[in-house]
């Protein structure tokens, strides 16, 4: 008896695990002309502030590639993902490093993930790290790169990643931080505004003179 419930269970996982990997396809396809209405981690900071006790006030305008300044991708790409351009959702040579490194010094070092995997994260899930959704995440951005194409995801990353403390997006970001929109964004501003990724919620972009100036040169390396 116990073995037939555990192995119905076990079907009904199965089953509960392919819908909502369904689900996540049908979003990528969507995705390709719908605008989110929300994401992963945008909820996650609502919930996070109400358990807080706190006032969430979110600043988002979702605007097109062609009306974000071209220096915005230019820095993001230059910091995040220099190989956006040439992989196909996941950096193998980037990952193959972390895990030889981490290897190395007998522990996980830090994430490999791509503006693709980043972007993902954000739609649908957390900011929360784990194995099981770091496996999730390799394998819906094979998908996202292959449904979704680079300026999509590119234009989807830039409207819905977080920038500051309920900010989210670049045109966003650009007013909340330079009063300008994102259209009019200089490569001193944009190297800021991208330096200010990794840990947006506590970095500010006029701190960020070295690392700002480290993507500055990276981009003159990529010919931007």
């Amino acid at each position: 008896m116990l073995i037939r419930w555990s192995i119905r269970l076990l079907k009904w996982c199965a089953l509960a695990l392919a819908a909502v990997y369904l689900f996540w396809i049908w979003s990528l396809v969507m995705l390709k002309w719908v605008n989110p209405p929300t994401t992963g981690v945008q909820i996650q900071r609502f919930v996070e502030a109400k358990l807080a006790g706190k006032t969430y006030h979110k600043r988002i305008v979702f605007v097109p590639l062609s009306s974000i300044s071209p220096q915005l991708p230019h820095a993001v790409i230059a910091s995040e993902d220099e190989r956006f351009y040439t992989h196909h959702g996941v950096d193998w040579i980037e990952t193959r490093k972390i895990a030889e490194s981490s290897e190395e010094a007998g522990k996980l070092g830090r994430g490999a993930s791509t503006i693709t995997q980043q972007l993902v994260k954000n739609l649908f899930f957390t900011t929360h790290r784990n194995p099981v959704r770091k496996a999730f995440e390799y394998t819906l951005a094979l998908l996202a790169d292959t449904i979704l194409g680079k300026q999509r995801e590119l234009e989807l990353y830039l409207n819905v990643v977080e920038w500051g403390p309920g900010v989210w997006g670049a045109e966003a970001a650009s007013e909340y931080h330079y009063h300008i929109p994102a259209s009019k964004l200089d490569r001193e501003q944009a190297a800021r505004l991208a330096a200010c990724l990794p840990s947006p919620r506590k970095w500010r972009p006029q701190k960020m003179d070295n690392f700002s100036a480290s993507i500055l040169d990276r981009m003159r390396m990529m010919n931007w």
